[in-house]
């Protein structure tokens, strides 16, 4: 079985289908990818693919699903003050700017 993260691509040498062979804590790991649409097109299919044919990852996609969805209603209309956006904002764009210096 792959381990570790899903959307993190895969290793073009290994024979095996890939899509079969998922290890369910890595898909686990990146079910909120999906929820998010925040994965490949390749990443998604594999992990739908896997999600059809294992009714435990299933079962665990839906309850997220449903959190999500619950937070959202109930959390959804909501917005943080402009002073807080703006804060956070400047924080995200100096992390981005320290860590594309770094690496």
């Amino acid at each position: 079985m792959s381990t570790g993260n899903v959307a993190g691509g895969s290793n073009a040498d290994e024979d095996f289908d890939e899509t079969q062979q998922l290890d369910c804590s890595a898909v686990i790991a990146d079910v909120w990818l999906l929820l998010d649409n925040e994965c490949d097109p390749h990443a998604r299919a594999r992990l739908k693919s896997h999600l059809d044919g294992c009714t435990p990852c299933l079962e665990h996609y839906g309850i997220e699903q449903q959190l999500k969805s619950l937070v959202n209603r109930k959390c959804g209309g909501e917005q943080a003050p402009k002073g807080l956006r703006e804060r956070l904002t400047l924080e995200i764009r100096k992390t981005v700017i320290i860590r594309e210096t770094r690496g």
